[in-house]
């Protein structure tokens, strides 16, 4: 402490200038007054750090002083002088919490130096011994603000915290409107807000400090005048000023509760950090969350377009697959309608139809699996069985572009835990994707190996593979090496299997066309 300011109430003038003249050679800065009611009126308005007071004076003695100064400036050390010590004196200034006692008349200089240091030192521990006893409880209100990230009861949180930790019956959190200026109440305990509370945290708001005003004690006189309308005895006020955020934290002490001290002022500013910090954190989990539902409700869409787009390029193959059993039908059903047919052969054309219609129906059925949502849950797949049937589905397309599929897969393929709908659309993009590297057509190989946890599977075609420059860009999204392409394709089939827990990636080294590894754990990921 810098230039301590001592206050020395003596009702003897000399005694009063001895006590100055020491101390302010000592260093300290010195105020005396031998007038205990003027001395009171003084402690009202100034603040100090040590009260020096005689204890026997007329009309008012140093006891009653000393309880004024406690209550108006309860953080000042109090050193009591007298030149009548007794055992009864000693003991009622232990009860009254001071901080030392000096006898007169003082046998040199140094002796009341040593005292009013040592008194100094003394309040100094009690302050910080409090100021310890006050913060353990902290570490749990630090814990119970930082983990509720849902804004509402966290601003219940903090003014009920105020309240607790304060030891005050009003708490309340005031935020202001960047564009009017105005203050709007968010949460409060113990009062109902007036236009005299919001005048108070409008004059707050002004400081870029926390405020401590006693009624009774030295501060803002507009502040004390507020004060005095609501009825109150001391109020805290922390101001909080965040590029996107202004917010006043409020503490109230009624009049019949005792005056707030420095210490509680220092609690106050904890709080504030705490609380400006468990805010910043629940707006933040706030946004992070939006982002994710965004993310999410993207990559639904995503998935979705893509495969309406990989579906528009079945449709050329899946037309042929629709209008050849339709036309065959026709024809059937035309030549049955003769009626110089014999029955025999009619029937005959009758089947004819029936077994074209029958494909005609699992033609559709696979259309419409395809088209169709689904579930997206986890079922067990037999990559072998939808492997076969993909590129029976995809046969009419892959036959025109002359590519040829030949696929290797071991008897007995791991079964695994999938979503079919999603595992289905990344083999219709692969497939796609390499009949699409083959203009001039060429051969499709796709080989299978299952292990101990899951199946690897690589999709190599024969085409001019992807130039080296390109090979790290061709999951991103919009991404394409052909003109044309959505560059959606590789990108969502590269999400749905990660989200199986798994790996896709391009085998570099596997030319000279590119090859695609795949692999997919047995016991599924969502």
């Amino acid at each position: 402490m810098e230039n301590p300011f001592v206050f020395v109430v003596d009702d003897e003038p000399g005694i009063a200038l001895l006590c100055s003249r020491l101390l302010t050679r000592a260093g300290y800065k010195v105020a005396t007054e031998t007038d205990p009611r003027k001395a009171i009126e003084y402690l009202k308005e100034n603040r100090i750090n040590l009260l020096l007071v005689d204890i026997r004076m007329p009309e008012v003695d140093g006891f009653e002083v000393i309880q004024h100064a406690q209550r108006l400036q309860p953080d000042a050390a109090v050193l009591i002088m007298t030149g009548h010590g007794t055992v009864e004196t000693a003991i009622r200034a232990l009860r009254q919490g001071v901080d030392g006692l000096l006898l007169k008349p003082f046998s040199q200089g140094n002796e009341l130096i040593e005292a009013v240091k040592l008194a100094l030192a003394d309040s100094q521990t009690k302050r910080d011994a409090a100021r310890t006893q006050a913060l353990r409880p902290l570490f749990s209100v630090t814990e119970a603000l930082l983990s509720e990230t849902r804004r509402e009861p966290l601003l219940d949180l903090i003014v009920n915290a105020i309240c607790g930790h304060m030891q005050c019956a009003q708490a309340g959190c005031y935020q202001q409107n960047l564009e009017t200026k105005d203050f709007s109440i968010l949460a409060a305990r113990g009062f109902t807000s007036s236009q005299t509370h919001l005048d108070l945290i409008s004059h707050a708001a002004e400081s870029s400090t926390p405020i401590l005003v006693n009624a009774n004690g030295p501060g803002d006189l507009t502040l004390k005048a507020h004060l005095s309308a609501l009825g109150l005895g001391a109020v805290i006020l922390a101001p909080i000023v965040r590029p996107n955020l202004r917010l006043v934290l409020y503490a109230a002490r009624t009049t019949d509760e005792p005056p707030f001290r420095e210490s509680d002022l220092e609690m106050f500013q904890i709080l504030a950090r705490q609380s400006i910090a468990a805010l910043e954190n629940a707006r933040l989990y706030a946004e992070q969350l939006d982002y994710v539902r965004k993310v999410e409700e993207s990559q639904k869409a995503l998935l979705q377009a893509e495969k309406m787009a990989a579906a528009g390029r079945l449709s050329a193959s899946i037309a042929h697959e629709v209008n050849n059993p339709l036309q065959a039908v026709q024809n059937c059903l035309h030549l049955a309608g003769r009626e110089d047919l014999p029955e025999e052969k009619r029937k005959e054309y009758f089947d004819l139809a029936r077994t074209e219609l029958e494909r005609l129906m699992l033609t559709v059925r696979r259309m419409l699996d395809f088209y169709r949502p689904g579930t997206s849950s986890l079922e067990k797949v037999d990559l072998a069985e939808m492997l076969q049937y993909i590129i029976t589905l995809m046969s009419k397309q892959l036959n025109e572009a002359r590519i040829n599929v030949k696929v290797d897969l071991p008897p007995n393929l791991t079964t695994i835990m999938a979503v079919s709908s999603q595992i289905q659309q990344v083999f219709i993009n692969l497939i796609l994707n390499a009949a699409d590297a083959m203009p001039e057509g060429g051969e499709l190989r796709i080989t299978a190996r299952s292990s101990s946890t899951g199946v690897e599977l690589l999709f190599q075609d024969s085409g001019k593979g992807i130039p080296e420059e390109k090979q790290t860009n061709i999951f991103e999204p919009f991404f394409s090496t052909k003109d044309g392409g959505t560059g959606l394709g590789l990108t969502v089939s590269y999400n749905i299997i990660i989200a199986h827990g798994g790996v896709l990636e391009l085998l570099p080294e596997r030319g000279p066309g590119a090859c695609f590894r795949i692999f997919i754990p047995a016991g599924g990921k969502q």
